[in-house]
């Protein structure tokens, strides 16, 4: 048993890694150890450990897309977070405001990882609708893409490129539901 636990750990990837710890956060949070923040904040700790990049080229498997969207998704959120603290806005407002350009610019990466990966899998299995939320902000905005050939995988956006899209391939239902994590989509960071 010790030696397949081994040879186990040689052979771990960094997909392997990435989502044992995101899975482990997720059991927190779920739990309420964490919170969102708490969440938010050890997932970029983690990505900046091991100094995790996204994919460039092309996305050819399911891995390599729902990871560059996991990547860009925290990387965005970890950003907004912080342009949104007072200490940083009250000391350093333009360090404050790269923060805020930073966040649009990766949660548009995200949108475009979006894209590549339904693309990938020919929106096969995929349902996406509006969700039902408690900001304003995000109400008839946010919408849940949800793969069903993969279990808990959840996207989100509120890109109108991606909602086109979506459209255009007959996957979005254009009634607004309950989301399949409400819990976490409704938690403010």
């Amino acid at each position: 048993m010790v030696v397949l636990i081994l040879i186990k750990k040689v052979h771990e990837t960094t997909f392997d890694r990435f989502f044992a710890n995101r899975e482990a956060l997720i059991y927190l949070f779920k739990k309420g150890d964490i919170n969102k923040k708490e969440f938010i904040e050890e997932q970029y700790a983690f990505i900046i450990r091991l100094d995790l990049k996204p994919f460039v080229r092309r996305i050819d498997s399911f891995e390599k897309g729902i990871y560059n969207y996991q990547y860009y998704n925290i990387m965005a959120k970890y950003c907004s977070m912080k342009s949104k603290e007072d200490k940083i806005i009250e000391k350093h407002p333009e360090a404050a405001e790269e923060y805020r350009k930073k966040s649009i610019y990766l949660y548009r990466k995200k949108d475009e990882n979006t894209l590549k990966l339904l693309r990938f899998l020919d929106y096969q299995n995929v349902d996406a609708y509006y969700i039902k939320v408690k900001s304003n902000f995000l109400k008839d905005r946010l919408f849940e893409i949800v793969l069903k050939d993969y279990d808990n995988t959840i996207l989100h956006s509120i890109n109108p490129g991606v909602l086109e899209e979506l459209k255009r391939e007959n996957v979005f239902i254009d009634k607004p539901q309950k989301s399949i994590i409400e819990k976490y989509v409704n938690e403010r960071y």
